[in-house]
């Protein structure tokens, strides 16, 4: 393969259900046609864009990407795919000090090759500039009210939500969207959300991209927003029947969140959470909340952050698209696989956003494309305080010519960990 190629898109390999891109072929034109730029892509039997439509862009499409300059990729690489002394952005799931990917961090600083993470690509508010989180909230509430569909069904209860399919199953965001706008209101608006089920309330943690997409979607159907003050009194009102009852709670809500669960038929959780912080719901909640004589209201914990035993601790393990949830038995602290058992139904997928992959492709594609012209001419074979990129990319560079840079030297304690 010929040196030279400005820039190389990787394939996608950490699972067949991750069909992502991080830019589609119309960036590749814009990159080609417009700033002259070389692009190079793996093929990929999977990727929701074709090879062909790369090459019709003005790619080349090749296996070998040890010619590129840049590599782009969204998973974590595997290590021994890892081009020495290359730039690669990705997210690395790293900055954390995550112990599963501590193997990865080393093998980028002994190849030498610089890595500028995603995750940590922020504007001087620090709010995020390169994300899918918001599709993680869009695929999240589709799925969590396909998933509650699935669970009432099995209680002999017909709900307006059998007819909601997973996200994976749409073709793209707007016909999920159309279906819920459409005959999911419609039914509701007709006949109600069944008796037993009254009110039906949905509660959201988090304030961030990913909560602001769950509740778009649920606001394609008849919503009513509530207070958490209110929601203890909720069942005593004459409230209509005829919508869905929506609780957003703020940071200072969370203090002694158990007292909410009660109230909720599924909380919808989209907080960040790093170790240390407080846990929002415990085992010791979710036994005292299912180890009374009646039935509680909670069908569903969808973790759309899904932290392993994180600030959910019946989020004991992440899912997939093809068996998204199971049920976490509180007094056992084990789980049962599909939807029904004693204990909350648990959403814990942790690639959302690639259940709707064109749609996050494109939106990722266009909040990166800026990034590029820069990225691509940089000298990364100058020192790191020499670097000539925007600030943001900078300020995400985690390694560089085998070192940690002096924002994430905090790493080396965790490389110390993982080493025998």
């Amino acid at each position: 393969m010929r040196a030279g190629f400005d820039l190389g898109l990787r394939r996608e390999d950490k699972s067949r259900s991750e069909r992502r891109a991080p830019i589609t072929p119309l960036h590749v034109r814009e990159l080609v046609r417009d700033l002259g730029r070389s692009v190079v892509v793996q093929p990929s039997s999977w990727r929701i864009f074709p090879d062909e439509a790369y090459r019709e862009a003005g790619a080349s499409v090749a296996e070998d990407l040890s010619g590129a300059r840049v590599i782009l990729g969204v998973k974590e690489i595997p290590v021994d795919q890892l081009v020495p002394g290359r730039p690669h952005l990705f997210f690395a799931h790293v900055i954390k000090g995550q112990p599963a990917n501590m193997p990865l961090l080393a093998r980028l600083l002994s190849e030498r090759c610089t890595l500028i993470d995603y995750e940590p690509i922020v504007d001087p508010r620090g709010r995020r500039l390169i994300f899918f989180g918001r599709h993680a909230g869009y695929a999240g509430m589709i799925d969590a009210l396909a998933i509650l569909g699935r669970r009432l069904a099995a209680r002999g209860i017909d709900s307006a939500f059998a007819q909601v399919r997973p996200a994976h199953e749409y073709p793209d965001l707007a016909t999920a969207l159309a279906l819920l706008n459409g005959p999911v209101t419609e039914r509701i608006r007709e006949l109600g959300v069944q008796p037993e089920l009254h009110p039906l309330v949905i509660g959201f943690t988090g304030g961030g991209n990913v909560t602001q997409g769950a509740q778009q979607v649920l606001g394609q159907l008849p919503l009513v927003e509530v207070s958490p003050a209110e929601l203890p009194t909720l069942a005593s009102r004459e409230l209509s029947r005829q919508v869905v009852y929506a609780v957003n709670f703020r940071r200072e809500d969370r203090a002694e969140f158990s007292r909410h669960l009660p109230f909720l038929t599924v909380l919808v959780n989209g907080i960040y959470w790093t170790p240390g912080d407080p846990v929002l719901v415990t085992r010791t909640d979710l036994v005292a909340l299912f180890g009374g004589r009646t039935r509680p209201k909670l069908e569903l914990i969808a973790d759309v952050s899904c932290d392993v035993d994180g600030s959910i601790e019946a989020t004991v393990r992440a899912t997939t698209p093809e068996e998204p949830t199971y049920v976490y038995d509180p007094t056992t602290g084990t789980e049962l696989p599909g939807v029904e058992g004693p204990g909350p139904a648990v959403l814990a997928v942790d690639n959302l956003p690639a259940e709707l992959p064109r749609d996050a492709s494109e939106h990722f594609g266009d909040s990166l494309f800026p990034f590029l012209a820069d990225l691509t001419v940089a000298d990364f074979s100058r020192p790191f305080e020499h670097l000539d990129l925007p600030a943001p990319l900078l300020d995400a560079t985690v390694t560089h010519q085998g070192a940690l840079t002096p924002r994430y030297r905090y790493l080396e304690r965790f490389l110390r960990a993982d080493r025998p």
